[in-house]
């Protein structure tokens, strides 16, 4: 199995999801984010994963 770097677009993504949910953890934003922050970052780890595993996504 031969890894790929992600693309750019779905790295941002991942990152986005991944700060969500980390401030949400932290408290500092709440409402939605808060509720599921650890779905949040769950999706950003599988999908900077999935970009990696799969060559072009």
């Amino acid at each position: 199995m031969k890894l790929t770097a992600p693309t750019n677009v779905i790295f941002i993504i991942s990152l986005i999801l991944g700060i969500l949910g980390l401030l949400g953890r932290l408290a500092v934003i709440g409402g939605f984010v808060a509720a599921n922050a650890f779905w949040f970052v769950f999706v950003g780890l599988i999908l900077l994963a999935l970009g990696c595993l799969l060559k072009g996504l």
